[in-house]
């Protein structure tokens, strides 16, 4: 120790403010690399200089510090020692604060995979691994049956038509039968179509453009039901019996969960199995008596087969040990005795089918079960492992359609309908809602785009899949409120010719099933993404569960480590800027990757901050959870922005669009985290972490005008192309169907026009022509007018006139008489 305070006497002294600034660094810099115990004895260099820069040269001082520093690395640095001292001691405190986790919730948690989210939640996403990333494209065969058989059900779906009948056509359900449309994801081996994720998503888009009844039709039993869930775990005689006839519709099935009491709590649903001995076909055997009451089961009034979720109870001991077995699943088919089905719910009056199962006490053998007798008690596993797949290809891709629909409607609209004496897509207040369609029809389709691939890829990614739902749910709510907005009354009025209508009226079944929006938000996406994407949370809850010390201290070390990295990262980033973030140079929009970088670090950081100070009260504080939840959804979506313009080589026509979504995305998820630490119980804390990951401050605002003003204009031009591009998954009906077809073709005809327009507009300006006293055809007495003085030619003349007559049907909305009007549904 002498030699040692010798030394310190002998160096030039340091004044304090530089000392004070250059340990940090030095901490910050060693954090960075991941050197978690250079960290440490960075910390331990800056309490020595800071004694020494107060003028500490006391020896007995010195020796207090040095052998201070020395305790202090063996309680941190020997394992052995942490787990007595530190370890033991701290998972005591955290199985306090963690919540009780059962079976079913862990179920749920353990589900599907982590992927791309793991990446967003560590603070430093390995962007290689993203743009690297091959999202597989539809093969020949199935483009043949998107242009083939998914074009031609489009041109025979009329949504006025089935709002009527109050169901598809039989033509129509021959169709969806003969084509497989039902069978998109059953194997060619067992008679499907064997399509990927990409190809379902395209199918069900494209429907949904046209009719969302016929798109949930289809989407259903390649969704969440039978044939999913016999391709995981069906026995071969349960595949043989039925994934051929459900790929060619001769089976139509049906999925029963949601109960009366058990909506998005469909783990406490109260159908039950009793096992027990009973009559079957003229012999007794052991089978299962169900007692069920299940309600809004999309296809049950048709389904000639339906799957069933229980909890199954064994009371007499005829399978095993076990008196309660758990949730399990089971296929009954639509004559069996007991079962009553077959009436409707009306829901938001979108006739698609669907209704009720009852049933009380009906005996079936154990081999309906699904997966046989083996399966018994797994159900939920089952269910979550489905869900977390099928979740982000469905419900997305019908808002997909929806939202790019409601842009093809609306861009056209705002050219041919004009108000004021100019088209409404001038005005100002029109072109806002016009931006925001498109920078969302952007977003959402690369957003599906981007976890279709991911589950084409093998992957089960649930968060991402949680995202995907409730997100682009949200999303075509958002877009087609606003086409409903633009196209006004032509919009409200529902008859042969309306687009919107029916999309809107639909809106609020895909916020509700598949997981509520609300629930999803405020529960799964940062309650399931933090335990699962966390790269350490999973195994201290795991490692508390099993009374393992060893594995806590490793696990809750490495997440001190963990938080302190990305602390020191999003100063770094926060303070020098985010061009210390490596990208590879063949990554387009390097400078937007780079900020979202320093975004997923400050996630990190706040999330950490959350869970920590929070534990198991934050799965109680629903409106912390939704801003984490909105935070991490943003990140993933201009992830998913970023990863669509580098896979189309960013085009410089796309320049605007993408600089809208990417904009948008940033805001909302740096507003999600300043949200959060704005709320946070410790506002001391949190506003120590506010000047770590927010020096200066928020940096991303809300979208300015001149960025809307460049958007409009890129989809209003049509040279650009993307009108077309952002509308390409969607069907256009041929230009004699009334609703849009006829408006695209009213559309094109004011595009031909506009150059004799512009002629006589000039024309009137300078006085050569006169405006018409209002009049019906006052349109055409003004064109021919200007042919007479020979302001425009006989062509031209031919264009204006076809253009304001198409215009002037396509603004018309239909009307009834008191009979018809009194039948309408």
């Amino acid at each position: 120790m002498e030699m040692l305070n010798n030394v310190m006497n002998q160096l030039p002294m340091i004044e304090w403010p530089v000392l004070v600034i250059a340990a940090p660094l030095l901490m910050v810099a060693l954090a960075w690399h991941g050197k978690g115990f250079w960290a440490w004895v960075s910390a331990a260099a800056l309490l020595l200089g800071a004694c020494w820069a107060a003028g500490c040269s006391n020896p007995l001082v010195w020796q207090a510090v040095a052998g201070g520093v020395a305790v202090l690395a063996v309680v941190l640095g020997v394992p052995a020692v942490r787990r007595v001292l530190i370890s033991s001691w701290a998972m005591k405190l955290a199985a306090k604060t963690l919540p009780v986790i059962g079976d079913t919730e862990r179920i749920a948690l353990e589900a599907g995979t982590v992927w791309w989210d793991g990446e967003l939640f560590s603070g430093k996403p390995n962007w290689n691994k993203l743009f690297n990333f091959r999202i597989k494209p539809l093969n020949a065969t199935e483009e043949a049956f998107l242009n083939g058989p998914t074009a031609e059900l489009c041109d025979m779906l009329d949504d006025h038509e089935i709002a009527q009948l109050r169901d598809l056509p039989p033509k129509v359900w021959k169709f969806i039968k003969d084509k497989k449309f039902l069978g998109m994801i059953i194997p060619r081996e067992h008679g499907g179509l064997g399509f990927s994720a990409n190809a379902h998503a395209a199918v069900v888009t494209k429907i949904a453009s046209r009719s969302l009844t016929a798109a949930i039709t289809v989407m259903v039993p390649n969704s969440l039901g039978p044939g999913e869930l016999l391709i995981r775990y069906g026995t071969e005689e349960q595949k043989k019996r039925y994934l051929k006839k459900l790929a060619t519709g001769e089976e139509l099935p049906c999925f029963g969960l949601t109960e009366p009491h058990a909506g998005s709590d469909a783990a406490n649903g109260t159908s039950v199995g009793v096992v027990g001995k009973g009559k079957w076909q003229g012999k007794t055997i052991t089978g299962i008596y169900l007692t069920f009451n299940k309600r809004y089961i999309t296809l049950a009034p048709v389904a000639t087969v339906v799957g069933l979720a229980f909890r199954l109870y064994d009371p007499e001991h005829l399978l095993g040990e076990k008196s309660e077995i758990g949730i399990t699943l089971a296929l009954l088919p639509r004559d069996t005795k007991g079962l009553v089905i077959g009436q409707r719910h009306d829901p938001m009056g979108v006739p698609f089918q669907n209704g009720p199962l009852r049933g009380e006490k009906v005996f079936v053998p154990l081999d309906y079960i699904i997966g046989g007798e083996a399966y018994a008690g797994q159900g939920w596993r089952m269910l979550m492992e489905a869900l977390s797949a099928g979740r982000g290809i469905s419900l997305p891709s019908l808002s997909v359609g929806g939202a790019q629909l409601a842009l093809r409607a609306s861009s056209a609209y705002a050219v041919v309908r004009q108000q004021f004496g100019m088209p409404i897509g001038k005005f100002e207040g029109v072109r806002e809602r016009l931006a925001r369609i498109a920078g969302l029809a952007y977003t959402m389709s690369a957003a599906r785009s981007l976890t279709c691939g991911a589950v084409d890829a093998g992957e089960h990614p649930s968060v991402v899949s949680a995202i995907a739902k409730a997100y682009l749910t949200e999303g075509m709510r958002t877009a087609v409120n606003d086409g409903m907005d633009i196209m006004a009354g032509g919009a409200i009025c529902r008859g042969p010719a309306n687009i919107l209508s029916r999309p809107y009226s639909a809106i609020p079944i895909g916020i509700t099933v598949e997981g509520a929006n609300i629930l999803t938000r405020s529960l799964i996406i940062f309650g399931q993404g933090a335990i699962r994407c966390h790269p350490y949370l999973q195994a201290e809850v795991a490692a508390i569960g099993a009374g393992d010390v060893k594995a806590f201290d490793t696990a809750l070390f490495g997440h001190i480590n963990h938080l302190c990295r990305n602390m020191a990262r999003a100063l770094v980033l926060g303070v020098l800027g985010s061009w210390l973030v490596p990208v590879a140079r063949k990554v387009k929009n390097r400078k937007q990757v780079r900020k979202l970088a320093r975004l997923s670090a400050m996630f990190a950081v706040v999330a950490d901050v959350g869970l920590i100070t929070l534990g198991g009260s934050l799965k109680r504080r629903e409106h912390l959870s939704g801003r984490y939840a909105d935070a991490f959804a943003w990140l993933y979506l201009a992830s998913a922005v970023l990863k669509q313009a580098h896979d189309d080589k960013n085009p410089k026509e796309h320049k605007a669009v993408i600089d809208y979504a990417i904009s948008h995305a940033f805001y909302m998820a740096e507003s999600a985290i300043d949200g959060v630490l704005a709320n946070l119980p410790n506002q001391l804390l949190a506003g120590a972490v506010r000047w770590v990951v927010l020096p200066f401050g928020l940096r991303h605002r809300p979208l300015r005008d001149a960025q809307m003003e460049r958007l409009v204009d890129s989809v209003l031009d049509e040279n650009t192309g993307v009108r077309r591009a952002l509308t390409a998954e969607i069907h256009l009906p041929d230009s004699k169907e009334p609703s849009l077809g006829m408006l695209e073709a009213a559309y094109a005809a004011v595009l031909a026009a506009q150059g004799a327009q512009k002629k006589i507009a000039q024309a009137m300006k300078i006085g050569l022509l006169k405006k018409p006293a209002p009049a019906a055809d006052a349109a055409l007495m003004l064109n021919t007018l200007a042919l007479r003085q020979g302001i425009v030619s006989a062509t031209e003349k031919k264009l204006l006139d076809e253009a304001w007559k198409l215009t002037n049907t396509v603004v018309q909305v239909a009307a009834f008489s008191v009979g018809e009007h009194r039948g309408l549904k």
